[in-house]
């Protein structure tokens, strides 16, 4: 194991912080698989699971087993993570800037799409090569202005050329859950499966620029863009990312992470990056894959306390009811009600909302929702 030091641009004067990558195996051995952990830096559940998963591959690189590279990034966000105020955790979006730390990531596609096709061939390996070659000439080029920008750079930097891309993050109040590209779908198929997703959400592009589609979509993006131009050059799938939500923020118990780092784990054998004389087949699914943009986003019509009627993982009927928000002041009592048949996958917290206050996530199996998917 290697581990790298990275140094961010110093935001103030006297002040200077780093990102850490632990590197396993050997680079042009074989797949490249990346994972990182709290990219929202309060959303601890995967640095736990990182600390877990980083003794199985110490134990793994040692017996001389792995096939190719693993990079791991137990914490993701030293920025996020050192942000609190009033003595509570603010690492959703940078304090300096108001931006999420997970969107904004720049368009690979479009950065790297001129004069690309005057270097491709009928060779799908010579163009993944070419790619991710034009990728880290934009990323080397790329003069980031702000730490967070260098945090961008740098997590790119690290994954651009990763095959397997995972991030691990939570939700406030949760089941295991899972993003995915509908385009990377196919090879993640497994991974869901080992992790006992019981929310998996597919969407061809859901907005706002994440760091998991930044890398996945530019094949997709370029493929259709070559298209378009009228050149038939293949272009595979070069990345296959996804965002795994680790059940919710207090869910952190070294129960529940070794049994998820296994879970990564057993997936890098059965991709045969960990090598093993029979790899553990992926277990029965938990749920089916739905559209994210048929998930519905129930809202709090007005203020007051909440009062759930049901816990996350609950399968639903439209009409349901959800959660009651009640009015001490005037003793009513409003009713907030599935729209959709599915799961609710994920709630708040805080049990007081203002009015328009986002209440909870239902996984349904019909799409109804067109622009961004994700929320801010």
């Amino acid at each position: 194991m290697q581990r790298i030091d990275h140094a961010l641009i110093s935001p103030s004067l006297g002040s200077q912080r780093t990102l850490s990558s632990f590197h396993f195996g050997s680079p042009d051995a074989g797949l490249k698989v990346y994972l990182q952990a709290s990219l929202h830096a309060e959303e601890l559940p995967g640095m736990l699971v990182a600390h877990h998963l980083r003794s199985l591959l110490e134990g793994a690189e040692n017996a001389g087993l792995l096939r190719g590279e693993v990079v791991l990034v137990p914490m993701a966000n030293p920025i996020g993570l050192a942000q609190r105020i009033n003595h509570k955790p603010t690492g959703r979006f940078e304090l300096d800037s108001a931006e999420n730390f997970n969107r904004n990531y720049p368009n690979l596609a479009q950065a790297v799409l001129s004069g690309l096709a005057a270097r491709l061939r009928q060779d799908p390996d010579h163009n993944l090569t070419v790619v991710r070659s034009a990728i880290a000439n934009y990323l080397r080029n790329w003069q980031p202005l702000s730490e967070l920008q260098s945090l961008r750079k740098t997590l790119l930097q690290l994954s651009h050329d990763a095959d397997v891309f995972i991030d691990l993050h939570c939700d406030c109040e949760a089941v295991m859950h899972f993003y995915c590209e509908e385009s990377c779908w196919p090879q993640l198929e497994p991974l869901a499966y080992f992790m006992q997703s019981e929310a998996i959400l597919l969407a061809r592009n859901s907005g706002g620029a994440p760091i998991d589609e930044c890398l996945s979509g530019v094949w997709w993006q370029l493929a259709e863009a070559l298209q378009a131009a009228g050149h038939s050059f293949p272009m595979p799938q070069g990345c296959c990312s996804t965002t795994i939500e680790l059940r919710g923020e207090a869910d952190v118990s070294h129960a529940y992470a070794r049994q998820d780092a296994q879970a990564l784990f057993s997936y890098l054998q059965w991709i045969g990056l960990v090598h093993c004389d029979h790899a553990p087949p992926p277990p029965a699914p938990r749920c089916q894959p739905t559209p994210l943009a048929g998930s519905q986003t129930l809202r709090a019509p007005r203020p007051g306390v909440v009062v759930f009627a049901v816990a996350p993982g609950s399968a639903l009927r439209s009409g349901d009811l959800v959660a009651e928000i009640i009015n001490p002041l005037n003793a009513e009592s409003c009713p907030v009600r599935a729209e959709v048949d599915g799961v609710l996958y994920a709630r708040i917290r805080d049990r007081y909302v203002s009015a328009g206050c986002e209440l909870g996530k239902i996984a349904g199996a019909h799409a109804f929702r067109v622009g961004q998917l994700l929320g801010d």
